[in-house]
């Protein structure tokens, strides 16, 4: 088999990749999708468990209805069409970590389908990828194979997770590049973490996706045999697994081979992938409607109750946040990047007298510190109240941006909130006006260059003597008054 690394660029624009991809989500429930078990990450091994988790004879499923409201809330964020009526199915399959020896998901009739999500394209144009559908699943057990003593003769079972409730989201096979998949996943992540339905670690394995892809040549009306990559842990590995998987591929054919259908394994240490099993086909699972639980109905009446959860979503509260407040698209897209500092930004912005000046400062002087300081933004001792205070005080000229620059130094360094810092550590600005024509009278008989430029058209030159008077006030010459005595000193 060739190797994904030798083969020219030629060879490679002969072909076209089509990948698909399906997204695993927990969500964020207090008890787990069939029963009464706490739904929570980590945990002694086996002890958020019951009969029901257990498969034990006569247990019962009872279906978490908090669970269907969140599945309701993600598919209608990512425009799905939800059917008033699905269907719970068994996937039948035996695993270690699966103790019913099936899983209780959705099959033909799942909750919802025909769904989208538009990401930019390599040109910056918006492209639609569909989904074609979303439906209710629970998660199994975890395999444990290393961190024990005899972990090279044994595998360790923990059935904490067991009956986790997941909702699945496929992809229509419209992603034609890795740098698409990672787009795409990058705008499903943030969909759902503002819509609060799941915390999208996939750290702790509560996003988890498998990519299935195949090449074929361009111009040809015929997808290729598909390789399911599964076992990638981060956005960027999905992208370097399937970077990798496409020039297998193309390899294989090249030398007149033939794809093969099977599951593969991303290795992140050799950057490559290996083979895991042969696809299953879905008849292999056996499907049949599980019989202890009966038709799941989300009627018009219950999904407007759900609908009225649903919060204002991440692309059109950027576009608002761009006309309300006058960002930059660059901005607001950082701003809005999670609901939590799109609130946190708002708030401000509400109470402050310039919300772009509020923008720069959370942008730019608080996100600065609280990643040198290795903080979260919830962890910022700058309150609200505090960055409105520091807004309006350097908007107005009260303050400068270096003497901003030294309180806000100040309150990462003590722990204590801008107010609290201004208030007792409060410049001594200067503001009278013959004391800063002074400086500014002494500035310019030390500079007769600059001002002979300024003088001859160059205006920007101001910026020089408004520089010089600052650092010799020590930073305490209002900033405002200090820039009109400058032009009118220069221009008499």
């Amino acid at each position: 088999m060739s190797t994904a690394t030798a083969l020219s660029p030629e060879v490679l624009a002969k072909y076209q990749p089509v990948i698909g991809l399906e997204v695993h989500v927990q969500l964020l429930t207090e008890t787990k999708a069939f029963c009464g078990c706490i739904n929570q990450y980590g945990g002694e091994p086996n002890t958020h468990v019951c009969p029901t988790c257990l498969g034990l004879p006569g247990a019962l499923p009872v279906l978490n209805r908090r669970a269907v409201e969140f599945a309701v809330l993600a598919a209608k964020s990512l425009n799905c069409e939800i059917r008033e009526t699905s269907i719970f199915s068994r996937k039948n399959y035996f695993y270690p970590d699966s103790p019913k020896g099936y899983q209780i998901s959705q099959f033909d009739r799942p909750l919802a389908e025909h769904g989208w999500i538009e990401i930019p394209d390599a040109n910056g144009n918006a492209k639609r990828i569909g989904i074609t559908r979303l439906h209710m699943e629970e998660d199994a057990g975890k395999s444990l194979h290393d961190g024990f003593a005899d972990s090279i003769s044994r595998t360790y079972i923990d059935l904490n997770r067991c009956g986790t409730p997941l909702i699945e989201i496929v992809s229509e096979p419209d992603i034609r590049t890795p740098d698409e998949a990672y787009e795409y996943l990058t705008r499903l992540k943030e969909i759902l973490l503002y819509t609060g339905v799941s915390d999208c670690n996939m750290e702790e394995g509560s996003l988890r996706c498998d990519a299935n892809v195949s090449v074929m040549l361009k111009g040809a009306d015929k997808f290729g045999t598909k390789a399911e990559v599964k076992n990638v842990n981060s956005f960027r590995y999905i992208r370097a697994a399937l970077e990798y998987e496409i020039e297998r591929q193309i390899g294989v054919l090249e030398d007149g081979g033939r794809v093969v259908q099977e599951s593969r394994l991303w290795n992140n240490a050799e950057g490559r992938t290996f083979s895991m099993r042969s696809k299953e086909q879905a008849h292999d699972y056996r499907y049949f409607p599980e019989p202890d639980l009966p038709p799941l109905v989300v009627g018009s009446d219950w999904q407007a109750e759900i609908f009225k959860q649903l919060p204002e979503l991440p692309e059109a509260r950027r576009a608002r946040m761009i006309a309300d407040y006058g960002l930059s698209e660059q901005d607001a897209a950082t701003l809005g990047a999670t609901r939590d500092f799109a609130d946190r930004f708002e708030a401000a912005a509400k109470k402050a007298k310039s919300p772009k000046r509020v923008a720069a400062i959370l942008l730019s002087e608080i996100t600065m510190r609280l990643r040198a300081a290795g903080l979260a933004d919830d962890q910022s001792p700058v309150s609200l109240d505090g960055i409105v205070l520091a807004a309006d005080l350097a908007e107005s000229g009260e303050i400068s941006s270096k003497i901003l620059k030294q309180l806000l130094d100040t309150s990462f360094a003590e722990g204590k909130d801008f107010p609290e810092i201004y208030e007792r550590d409060k410049p001594q600005q200067i503001s009278d006006a013959s004391a800063i024509e002074t400086m500014i009278d002494e500035v310019i008989a030390a500079n007769p260059k600059q001002v002979e430029q300024y003088r001859g058209g160059k205006k920007t030159v101001a910026a020089f003597f408004v520089g010089q008077v600052m650092r010799l006030s020590k930073g305490q010459a209002n900033p405002a008054l200090l820039n009109e005595l400058v032009v009118k000193k220069l221009d008499s």
